[in-house]
């Protein structure tokens, strides 16, 4: 750390020199800046920079390196483990940087690095073009993609990092970098699924495919019928097309324009069924479903803007979520995932997923270090609450998912999808083989672990 001098010289420099503004711990604003989704962080940045322009981030890192202070990169700020901020770090706040431009004619869209997954979808709507989005609209579209990004399109376009062109970054320098297949080709390796342990994204470039319109059907159950609907889930997406994805998920308490008033605040077993296209597909394949007891049950076209929100959680409550990929689901595993559902703790938000990858997932390039792509099912327990009390109970229930479905985890993960479960977690979710070339290029790119918040990769 450097000496108070220097430090308050070179903090009166840096509120001089940005576009955007500085926050310390003494200023009105602070406090409000340094919240997140999960309101269960509560860390104490020492600096944070609010970036207008790739300039900003520049002159942010140089002051970090300056200092001696670490780096925490912020986009959306929805990351479970809180990663976005770090204690006595400097903070790079993008969320001034939402910048979208799509190109229509190329099928790409540029946005910068602060550009959250609905602002990429409503600016790529009007041209019946959309990608592979996380499936919480506020999530930030940089560390999504980055570090793998599942979502309701991946089946049919891949998981998001699938659909990376490009890369603008900030290096742990202060340089300005670009990458893509042809420019830096081993930092754009490590850029699918090595998160931002490289540098600070500034822009990505994002390949856009067509979708003139997105449908879903929703079956809901009552939660004891869930054994019926996850066999008949697993039945229907054992024929379909790519282009049908979705999830079981179980959940208290339904969004009340999708359901009978009547449902709310029940347990229930929901079978969501995804497809990019027509309901025509879907009627066709819904057959088994609507042949389990069930509640309600609806088929329709959805702007996929709008489908993108149906999980959403309002931001400040406490959170915890997990997952774990399955090499199979034969019918004890099924039952253990229903037993864990019945078990999950009544909370608005709280939920128990079951998503079916393949497709496009397990046909994409598995040069990258995208571990999960030969795993058929992902499990996702997240919990939700607001009271502290609540926190060894619900934090409790995500690790017993993860425990109880242990038997058919192929260890590999989603890095999106977890909290902070420690280095051992990151290697095993990423591939031994992957970690080993993800250190020689982090040694390469940033030797002295500035940036470390986000599954810090060691430098070797």
């Amino acid at each position: 750390m450097a000496p108070r001098s220097k430090a308050r010289t070179a903090l009166a420099a840096l509120r001089e020199d940005l576009l955007g503004d500085v926050l310390a711990p003494e200023d009105p604003g602070y406090d409000e800046a340094r919240a997140v989704f999960n309101g269960m962080i509560d860390r104490r940045p020492a600096v944070i920079a609010r970036c207008a322009h790739p300039a900003d981030v520049v002159r942010a890192v140089r002051f970090a390196r300056d200092l001696d202070l670490p780096v925490a990169v912020r986009g959306g700020g929805h990351d479970l483990g809180g990663r976005a901020l770090g204690d006595n770090a400097l903070v790079v706040d993008l969320r001034r940087m939402r910048e979208v431009t799509v190109d229509p004619a190329a099928q790409a869209v540029r946005v910068g690095g602060g550009t959250t997954t609905g602002d990429l979808d409503r600016a790529a709507r009007p041209y019946g073009l959309a990608t592979t989005g996380s499936r919480a609209s506020g999530a930030g579209v940089g560390g999504f993609v980055l570090g793998g990004g599942s979502g309701w399109l991946e089946r049919v376009f891949g998981p998001a990092v699938d659909n990376l062109v490009a890369v603008e970054l900030v290096s742990a320098d202060g340089e300005r970098l670009h990458a893509s297949a042809d420019d830096g080709p081993e930092l754009f390796w490590a850029l699918h699924g090595g998160g931002g342990n490289f540098g600070v994204a500034t822009a990505l470039t994002l390949e856009l495919h067509e979708l003139p319109c997105f449908s879903l059907a929703l079956t809901l159950c009552p939660a004891e019928s869930g054994p019926r609907v996850v066999r008949a889930f697993r039945e229907v997406l054992g024929t379909a097309p790519d282009a049908v994805g979705g999830a079981v998920l179980y959940l208290t308490g339904p969004p009340p324009a999708l359901v009978p008033s009547r449902l709310a605040g029940r347990r229930l077993c929901a079978a969501l069924l995804t497809c990019a296209g027509g309901t025509e597909e879907l009627r066709a394949l819904v057959a088994p479903l609507r042949a389990v007891p069930h509640e309600a049950h609806l088929v329709g076209e959805v702007p996929y803007a709008d489908a993108q929100r149906l999980l959403d959680v309002p931001p400040g409550l406490r959170c915890q979520g997990s997952a774990e990929c399955l090499g199979a689901l034969p019918d004890a595993a099924a039952d253990v995932f229903c037993a864990l559902g019945a078990d999950m703790p009544a909370r608005a938000g709280t939920r128990l997923a079951l998503f079916p990858l393949g497709g496009a997932v397990a046909a994409g390039a598995h040069a990258y270090p995208v571990a999960y792509r030969d795993a058929p099912w992902l499990v996702h327990p997240l919990a939700v609450w607001a009271d502290p009390a609540d926190d060894e109970r619900c934090a409790g229930w995500v690790r017993r998912v993860r425990t109880a479905v242990g038997p058919w985890s192929t260890g590999a993960v989603c890095p999106t999808l977890i909290g902070d479960e420690g280095p051992e977690r990151v290697r095993a979710g990423l591939g031994a083989g992957n970690t080993l070339r993800l250190e020689k290029v982090k040694r390469r790119y940033d030797p002295d672990n500035v940036f470390r918040f986000d599954r810090s990769i060691r430098p070797v």
